[in-house]
């Protein structure tokens, strides 16, 4: 099994260093493009399947890279990102932060000690989706010898690499989150999984740092 793990393309919200979560919030023009140069990148791979996050994000964005090829696309909701709760839409990062809480700084610092408001998801809640879902997918003989584009999101990758690595959650961040539309890719042989490259991108323009 062969998998192409790749983020969304830019939102307006990306842009704007807002919380998404699970708010669902579109592509806007820029991330459209950086999507289409992915395809262009990946023209040559001869995909069998798309696995997606249901967020319309994510789901533009593999339907993009698909293009014309004529293959099943299924929908997995223990691949949407993480939800913030009551915190999405709120920029947390900049001179525009304006999460109430001090203790959300610990998100990106210190994720073992995170905590979540009241409405939201915890690291413990979010990882556990997302590594029953790459239990499954790892497991499955179906798809033994498969090319498989995966559509998901920031923190998504990071929690798939962090399982794969088997990182403590301490670092959860370990090499950054992805670029819009940055693609790792891995192999996967009697279900032991094993990281090929990461974070590549097929595209020269910029995209900010998150």
């Amino acid at each position: 099994m062969r998998l192409y793990i790749m983020r969304h393309g830019e939102t307006d919200w990306n842009k704007e260093k807002r919380l998404q979560g699970r708010s669902d919030i579109p592509l806007n023009d820029f991330g459209r493009k950086l999507a289409y140069k992915t395809r262009e990148g990946l023209k040559d791979v001869r995909f069998d399947l798309v696995i997606t996050s249901p967020l319309a994000r994510a789901k533009e964005t593999a339907e993009i890279v698909k293009g014309k090829r004529d293959i099943p696309v299924l929908e997995d909701v223990r691949i949407e990102e993480m939800s913030f709760g009551s915190y999405e839409g709120m920029c947390c990062k900049g001179e525009g932060a304006e999460i109430p809480a001090e203790e959300f700084k610990k998100f990106f610092t210190d994720p073992a000690h995170y905590k979540t408001p009241d409405d939201g998801e915890s690291f413990a809640e979010f990882c556990g989706r997302v590594e029953a879902f790459l239990v499954e997918l790892f497991q499955c003989e179906a798809y033994e010898d498969r090319t498989i584009l995966i559509s998901v999101h920031g923190a998504v990758l990071c929690a798939i690499l962090r399982a794969v690595k088997q990182n403590p959650l301490q670092m959860f961040w370990s090499g950054g989150v992805h670029k819009n539309c940055g693609v790792t890719i891995m192999d996967v042989r009697n279900g032991v999984p094993e990281i090929i490259r990461e974070n590549v991108i097929y595209y020269d323009d910029e995209v900010e740092e998150w």
